[in-house]
């Protein structure tokens, strides 16, 4: 493990500050600031801001001190970075602009409590929980780029819905299959069901109607299996948008792989290999990992080496 730190050089808050970085394994660089005491707050999708207070510490403890120039060659050569332009859209002011897209502007309350800026706050603060590294806002942001790849492709379902539901879909995530789900479905009712009558879907003749909430609601429960129903276009659109990563480049698919190691670093490494191989595994056995032609073309072939590639990996 090599685990890599800047000097503090970076103001903010009053101190300055220094990167924490490892170049081969994010579930070392985790587990290694926990253990230093480093809060999962302080991590940035690829990286631990900590405070020239800590610097000595964290040398002291086994971090290798190198320069800004240094680490900043080593952190982008590794699969590990987020480059600018992914940050960029999944900043929270980009995000939110996004979650207001979905809606007819100035239709219905945009503020205070109920209102539709007010659950876009909330689901992206819920994104932005600090535990989550691959389930971030990342996610999000690259499950809504999916969805609108396969629209332009011409993939059958309501946008409007399958995109609610990616908002939706992750945003409780305490790591519980199955669970995490059926909270997030729940979570549609909560914050969706006071727009009822009050917000209308952008590009709709009506006003949000409880059997939009439904919808919203059940298609995030098709996160649960992955496996829509031949005829639900709309289920397919969030299943595939949602598994898009799977159809990655090898690098994006590492570091992905690397993310999921990451969030789930509470687990020993042979629990962890054998749930994820289980994982895998119901992936592999679906009928068809992707549903919409738009997808299957686009990522099903990649899939297919990803997923074997990793599941053989695990093999210890």
């Amino acid at each position: 493990m090599t685990l890599l730190l800047d000097p503090p050089a970076w103001p903010a808050h009053g101190t300055v500050w220094s990167h924490l970085v490892s170049d081969t394994s994010l579930h070392e660089l985790r587990s290694f600031a926990r253990a230093q005491g480093v809060g999962d707050r302080a991590f940035d999708l690829d990286h631990y801001d900590v405070p020239a207070e800590r610097y000595e510490a964290l040398v002291a403890a086994g971090a290798v001190p190198v320069t800004g120039g240094e680490l900043s060659r080593r952190l982008a050569g590794s699969v590990l970075r987020v480059p600018g332009r992914e940050r960029r859209r999944a900043a929270r002011d980009a995000l939110l602009a996004r979650w207001a897209a979905l809606w007819e502007p100035g239709d219905g309350p945009r503020s205070g409590p109920g209102a539709v800026d007010e659950a876009g706050r909330d689901l992206v603060d819920r994104w932005r929980e600090p535990h989550r590294v691959y389930h971030s806002r990342l996610h999000l942001a690259d499950s809504l780029d999916a969805l609108d790849l396969l629209v332009a492709d011409g993939a059958p379902g309501s946008r409007w819905h399958a995109a609610t539901a990616l908002w939706f879909h992750d945003a409780v995530h305490d790591g519980e299959a199955g669970r995490d789900e059926e909270r997030s479905a729940a979570l549609v009712g909560a914050l969706l069901g006071p727009l009822t009558g009050r917000a209308r879907p952008a590009g709709a003749a009506h006003a949000l109607r409880d059997d939009d909430v439904a919808e919203v609601a059940r298609l995030v429960l098709v996160t649960t299996a992955h496996d829509p129903a031949a005829a639900d276009a709309s289920g397919a659109l969030v299943s595939d948008a949602d598994l898009a990563v799977l159809g990655a480049d090898p690098a994006r698919y590492a570091r992905y792989a690397a993310q999921v190691r990451a969030e789930y670093g509470h687990v020993p490494d042979d629990a962890f290999r054998a749930g994820r191989a289980a994982v895998l595994d119901q992936l592999a056995g679906l009928p068809r990992l992707y549903r919409s032609p738009a997808a299957i073309d686009r990522w099903a072939e990649a899939a297919g080496r990803n997923l074997r590639a990793e599941r053989d990996a695990l093999v210890p």
